[in-house]
């Protein structure tokens, strides 16, 4: 398994030169925050690794990308919910009808900082993105929750490879099993923590 996560980042360090890398990191983004399971974080990592002076260019698409899927993802909470939800029950991680329906108090108490910790941590955010539609969380407050979380996010990653370039791309691949390893350990808890907590 590990050396599968090594194939993909090498493979995703060479698409990171080829004209398809910007698009492909607005797409993963966009579809990560609406109903895709893997983050984008690593191809931005992979692409500002690879091309260090332009990482704080691809945050910002990859924040935009984010934030329209988000936007498209309360949409399909707010307009399409009665159709879709049997599907992202059946084919999405994280999604319970238990759990979904405990988000909904929370979204009550919470609002903003509710799309705000799942737009920054490991909480896959397309349940709270389709969650706030469904719930119809005031739009406006919504974006804004949206756009400071994952751009802080994004650009939290940019500034870290552009602090340390090269030298962060040594402790990559010096370290590569125990940061994938630490990585899918947080994906699983941000999907266990929706399961279980919420």
């Amino acid at each position: 398994m590990l050396g599968a996560f090594r194939r993909l980042y090498d493979w995703i360090l060479h698409w990171a030169k080829t004209p398809f890398a910007v698009s492909a990191l607005f797409l993963l983004a966009f579809a990560e925050s609406s109903f895709f399971p893997i983050p984008p974080d690593v191809l931005l990592l992979a692409m500002g690794l690879s091309l260090p002076l332009k990482v704080f260019r691809f945050a910002a698409i990859c924040a935009l990308g984010s934030v329209l899927g988000g936007m498209a993802g309360y949409g399909i909470g707010y307009g399409l919910w009665e159709l879709s939800s049997t599907w992202f029950y059946q084919w999405v991680p994280g999604f319970t009808q238990d759990g979904f329906n405990s988000i909904q108090a929370l979204f009550k108490q919470y609002n903003f900082w509710l799309v705000f910790v799942a737009g920054f941590t490991p909480i896959p955010y397309k349940i709270i993105t389709i969650g706030a539609g469904v719930f119809d969380i005031t739009f406006p407050i919504f974006v804004i929750a949206s756009a400071v979380s994952r751009g802080m996010r994004f650009y939290l990653i940019a500034l870290i490879v552009y602090r340390y370039g090269d030298q962060a791309r040594k402790i990559i691949d010096k370290n590569f099993n125990v940061i994938t390893s630490l990585f899918a350990l947080l994906l699983i808890g941000g999907f266990l923590v929706v399961r279980y907590i919420f």
